[in-house]
C-alpha cells in the first residue's frame, strides 16, 4: 500500500484550521470587493488623482487659449438685431427686403407652450445644465453610431446661441472649443431666461425669417404672442432644418415634424396627450402673403442660397445685387398667372412654371407657380418632372456627334424592342424622313432608333455635358424623355445651343456688398468651357428652327427675329413644355399638376408654346435682331469631306439593327 508524505510545516506555525463562518465574513468585509487588492486600489487612486491634475491643467490652459482668442466685445453682439438683407435688380430696383427681426418679444409675453416646444425638442435639461450637457451629448454620439450616420446634434440651447452671436459655421477643433468655453461663460453672465430670450430672438426660422416673432407673422399673420400650440409645435420643428421643413417649401414635412415635436412634449410631461391629439387632428395652417409684388419667388430663392454664398450666417446688413430684370419679372409673373386663370376648368390644368436667362446663364426671371399667394413652392427650382420630347435635342445632338447629319435620312415606321413599342403622337407614321423634319415633328420611333445607334450612355452623357444634374437612367426609354429633370436643368441646357457651344451656368446673384460697399461675395468669372463644337451648334439651330417654322412650336414662332425651340409632352399630358431660345435669351415654360394628374389634352405646342412666345416678346423690347449661331457655317456634312461614306456605312449598319428590331424591317 501506498503512504502519504507527512507535510513539513514550517517552524512556529501551527497547523491550519478551517476558519469559522464568523471569521469569513469579517475577513470578506475587510477585504475591498471584486478582488481588487489593497494595492491596486492606491494605485488606482494615485492614477486618478494625477490624470484629474493633468486634466484641469489641461482644461484651463485650453480655457485661457480659447478666451484670449475669442471675438473682442461679446456682451455687444448680444443687443445686435439680426441683419437686414436687401435685394436689388439687375437695375437697383429693390425687389425685396429679408432678414429683418421685426421686433423683440419677451420671453414673459411668449405663450408658455411655445417655450415648451422648442425645449422638449432642442433642449429638454435646458434648466438643470451649466451650457453644456454631458448627458445629452453622450445620447446623441449613442444615437449616432447606431444610425452609423449624424442623426442628432448634442449642441445645447445655450451653445446655439453662442455659435449665433460669436462664431463663424467653420466645423473646426478651435471653433468647437470656443463653442463649448462661450456656452459656459453665457450660463456665468445670463440668467437661463435672458439665454432663451436671446435665443428664441435670433434664431432662423427659415423663409428669411430671423426671430420668434418675424416668423410667426411670416408663417401666420399674427405676433408670436398668440399662436396656438400647432403653430408652436410647426415653429419649434423647424430649428432642426428650417429650409427642409419650412411649411412654405414642403407642407407634408413641416406637419410631420410638428406632430414629432408634440410627441416630445408629451413624453417631457409637458402637454397632455388630449392636447396633443387635438393639434395633430388641426394642424397649423401657413397664411398665403398679401401684398405681393411679382418677385417674391427670386426672392425666396436667394435667401436660401445666401448663407452658402457667404460661408454660413452672416451678422452686417447686405445688399445682394441679383442678375433679375425687374421689368421682365413682373411681366413673365403676370403673363402665367392669366394664362392659367383663363382656361376652363375641364382643361385641368393648375400649374405652371417659367424661368428666363440670358445666353451666359444670368437668370432674368423666374416663375415657381401661377400664384405665389396660393403656393410658395418655386418648381422651377425645386419640382423633377418629365421633359417629354424636349429632351430630344439631346439625342439628336449626340446622333450628329455620332456621325449623322439634319440631311441623313432615316425611317420613321412602327418598331418592337423586346415588347416595347413606342408610337408617335396620334399613331402617324411618315416612312422615310429626315432627322431635320423628324425632329421637328418630335417624332418618337426616330428618336428612339437614334438612341440605339449613338448609345444611349452617348444621349445621358450628352445631357450632363450640357447641365442637366439629376439622375438619368440608361434605358431606351430616355429617348423620349422619361428621366425627370428641373425647369432650372432644362433650360440652362438648352444655353449652348443660343451662345455657340458653351456651358452656361445658371446663377441669380451677381455681387453681395454692405450697404458701406464692402464687397463680401463677387461671383467669379472663369474661361468659357466648350459644351458643343460649333458645326453641331449650327445644325441643332438648324434643326429646332423648323420647329418653329414648320413643326410642333408653329404657336412659339417670333415675328421680328430667328428663334429656335423644341416642345414637350409626356404621357397622358401630365406635363407640357417649351423650352427655346434666341440669340440673346433662353426661355422655358412648363405645364402641369403638382399630383402628376393629367390635363386634357394640352401639349408643349399650346399653352407652353403660347406663354413663352409673350414672356420672350416682353424680354426682347430693347434688343435688335441678332441671328442665331452657326447661321453662317457650311452644312455639316460639307464639313467633313469623308463622310458620305462614313454615314453610308453607318446607315447600312443601322438598318442592319433595325431589321432585327422591328417588325416591319
Amino acid at each position: 500500500m501506498r503512504t502519504r508524505k507527512p507535510v513539513k510545516r514550517a517552524k512556529g506555525r501551527t497547523p491550519s484550521r478551517r476558519p469559522s463562518r464568523a471569521t469569513s465574513r469579517r475577513q470578506s468585509r475587510a477585504r475591498p470587493r471584486n478582488g481588487i487588492g489593497w494595492s491596486a486600489l492606491r494605485g488606482l487612486v494615485y492614477w486618478g488623482t494625477v490624470f484629474g491634475v493633468w486634466s484641469v491643467i489641461i482644461l484651463g490652459g485650453l480655457v485661457a487659449y480659447v478666451t484670449f482668442t475669442m471675438p473682442p466685445d461679446v456682451m455687444a453682439n448680444i443687443k445686435q438685431r439680426p441683419p437686414n438683407v436687401t435685394l436689388v435688380s439687375s437695375d437697383g430696383t429693390v425687389l425685396a427686403e429679408r432678414g429683418l427681426r421685426r421686433g423683440y418679444i419677451r420671453l414673459k409675453h411668449m405663450p408658455r407652450h411655445l417655450v415648451d416646444a422648442v425645449l422638449a425638442t432642442e433642449d429638454r435639461r435646458f434648466r438643470a445644465h451649466f451650457g453644456i450637457d454631458p448627458l445629452g451629448l453622450a445620447r446623441a454620439m449613442y444615437k449616432n453610431v447606431q444610425a452609423g450616420s449624424v442623426v442628432e446634434g448634442g449642441s445645447t440651447i445655450t451653445q446655439q446661441l453662442a455659435k449665433n452671436l460669436f462664431l463663424t459655421p467653420e466645423r473646426t477643433v478651435t471653433r468647437k472649443l470656443q463653442e463649448l468655453v462661450l456656452a459656459i461663460w453665457l450660463e456665468t453672465q445670463l440668467s437661463k431666461n435672458e439665454i432663451l430670450e436671446s435665443y428664441l430672438n435670433r434664431v432662423y426660422f427659415g423663409a428669411g425669417t430671423h426671430g420668434v416673432e418675424a416668423a410667426a407673422k411670416r408663417y401666420f399673420g399674427k405676433s408670436a404672442r398668440k399662436i396656438t400650440v400647432a403653430e408652436a409645435a410647426l415653429l419649434a420643428g423647424l430649428l432642426k432644418a428650417p429650409s427642409k421643413y419650412a411649411p412654405t417649401r414642403n407642407p407634408r414635412l413641416a406637419e410631420e415634424r410638428a406632430s414629432i415635436v408634440l410627441a416630445n412634449m408629451v413624453d417631457a410631461n409637458l402637454l397632455t396627450s388630449a392636447k396633443a391629439m387635438a393639434a395633430i387632428s388641426s394642424p397649423a395652417r401657413v397664411r398665403n402673403p398679401s401684398g405681393i409684388t411679382g418677385y417674391e419667388y427670386a426672392a425666396d430663392w436667394v435667401v436660401e442660397i445666401l448663407p452658402r454664398l457667404l460661408g454660413g450666417e452672416w451678422r452686417a446688413d447686405v445688399i445682394v445685387e441679383t442678375t433679375i430684370n425687374a421689368s421682365l419679372q413682373r411681366d413673365a409673373q403676370t403673363i402665367v398667372s392669366r394664362t392659367l386663370e383663363a382656361q376652363p376648368r375641364k382643361v385641368n390644368v393648375q400649374q405652371a412654371a417659367a424661368l428666363v436667362l440670358d445666353i451666359s446663364g444670368a437668370i432674368k426671371a423666374v416663375v415657381g407657380g401661377k400664384s405665389y399667394k396660393e403656393s410658395q413652392y418655386n418648381r422651377v427650382v425645386k419640382s423633377h418632372r418629365q421633359p417629354g420630347s424636349a429632351f430630344k435635342p439631346f439625342v439628336y445632338l449626340a446622333a450628329l456627334e455620332s456621325g449623322l447629319t439634319p440631311n441623313t435620312i432615316l425611317k420613321d415606321a412602327p418598331i418592337n424592342i423586346n415588347g416595347w413599342r413606342p408610337k408617335n403622337y396620334r399613331n402617324k407614321y411618315r416612312g422615310a424622313i429626315t432627322m431635320r423634319e423628324s425632329l421637328a415633328n418630335s417624332v418618337n420611333t426616330v428618336a428612339v432608333r437614334l438612341t440605339i445607334e449613338a448609345g444611349r450612355w452617348r444621349v445621358a452623357r450628352t445631357a450632363k455635358r450640357l447641365g442637366i444634374e439629376s439622375d438619368l437612367h440608361k434605358n431606351l426609354s430616355i429617348a423620349l424623355g422619361t428621366a425627370e429633370v428641373t425647369p432650372l436643368e432644362l433650360v440652362s441646357a438648352y444655353a449652348p445651343f443660343a451662345n455657340g457651344g458653351f456651358v452656361a451656368t445658371p446663377h441669380i446673384v451677381q455681387r453681395i456688398r454692405t450697404p458701406k460697399g464692402k464687397v463680401l461675395y463677387k461671383r467669379r468669372t472663369t474661361g468659357r468651357v466648350r459644351a458643343v463644337a460649333l458645326p453641331y451648334v449650327a445644325a441643332m439651330n438648324d434643326m429646332m428652327r423648323e420647329a418653329m417654322v414648320s413643326g410642333t412650336a408653329r404657336r412659339a414662332a417670333l415675328p421680328d427675329r430667328q428663334a429656335a425651340g423644341k416642345t414637350g409632352t409626356t404621357q397622358n399630358f401630365r406635363d407640357a413644355w417649351f423650352v427655346g431660345y434666341t440669340a440673346n435669351y433662353v426661355a422655358g415654360v412648363w405645364v402641369g399638376n403638382d399630383d402628376g394628374s393629367p390635363m386634357k389634352r394640352v401639349t408643349g405646342g399650346s399653352l407652353p408654346a403660347q406663354m413663352w412666345k409673350e414672356i420672350m416678346l416682353s424680354a426682347h423690347q430693347e434688343n435688335l435682331s441678332a441671328p442665331l449661331p452657326g447661321a453662317k457655317q457650311p452644312a455639316l456634312a460639307q464639313t467633313r469631306p469623308a463622310s458620305d461614306q462614313a454615314l453610308s456605312r453607318k446607315r447600312t449598319f443601322f438598318d442592319r439593327v433595325l431589321g432585327v428590331l422591328s417588325p416591319s424591317g
